[in-house]
């Protein structure tokens, strides 16, 4: 359902120019934001980047429950609120701002397989690791996504989000998985993504496109961010071509 209010209001604001105050909204990330959020919420936040787009990032606190998808990071354009990556993406498209206009409909394709692939691997294998992995959840996520909330509420709203998440992967098959599985899951996935990349500048050639932006969210979150065991971080570095993808990235479109 919100998915479909997003789409609407991105139909409706299409008239409009992009506003001079769009705010980008998501936790604290130090304190407060988790392994798969932080990882959305930098690739929306790339993708505003690359399309050269005028916006601030605003942290909250109660950002989640904010979203009109219950989910970050979530924007503010006008009276529109837009949230998750795919609806930011066609919103910004409907004010005429788009990184894959110039590619043919199979490059198109592609990119999206590419993309949902992404997110049913790494998307899933972040949600595994911040809320599966005892040693994480207990000592790094629920900490943070509790940390706002006095006690009890900190360790329930924790717990829900905990037992959501594992349906969602029990669902999926991911839950019954190990850590080795996964941590493979995540090599095949990346073994794609380098094969792809192979020696261009980006994915499609010399300038980004939105599966760039996604994959530098993924991608450099799991480089940066330090949790017990470090279980991706290894697996990410052996492809050195990654490693410079989010380097260029890094320097292109957040060296301020």
């Amino acid at each position: 359902m919100a998915l479909v209010v997003d789409a609407l209001q991105a139909t409706v604001g299409a008239s409009e120019p992009w506003p001079d105050d769009v705010l980008l909204y998501q936790q604290y990330k130090v304190e407060q934001i988790t392994l798969p959020d932080c990882a959305q919420c930098l690739a929306v936040e790339a993708f505003l980047r690359m399309c050269g787009l005028r916006f601030n990032v605003k942290c909250k606190t109660n950002a989640e429950e904010m979203s009109p998808s219950g989910k970050v990071p979530f924007i503010q354009a006008g009276q529109y609120l837009v949230s998750e990556f795919d609806p930011v993406v066609f919103f910004v498209g409907t004010k005429g701002f788009s990184l894959s206009r110039q590619m043919s409909d199979s490059e198109r394709s592609e990119m999206r397989a590419y993309m949902s692939m992404l997110e049913n691997i790494l998307g899933n294998a972040e949600l595994y690791m911040a809320w599966l992995n005892p040693e994480i959840a207990n000592e790094v996520t629920k900490p943070r996504y509790g940390c706002s909330y006095p006690w009890p509420l900190n360790w329930l709203l924790a717990w829900r989000k905990q037992r959501a998440v594992k349906a969602r992967l029990t669902a999926n098959d991911w839950a019954s998985k190990s850590v080795e599985e996964v941590s493979e899951e995540v090599h095949t996935c990346c073994l794609a993504l380098s094969e792809k990349l192979d020696k261009k500048k980006y994915f499609f050639g010399d300038n980004p496109t939105e599966l760039d932006a996604l994959v530098y969210g993924h991608l450099y979150t799991l480089l940066t961010t330090k949790l017990p065991g470090g279980p991706f971080t290894s697996v990410i570095r052996e492809f050195h071509n990654l490693g410079d993808f989010c380097k260029r990235v890094d320097s292109a479109y957040f060296s301020d």
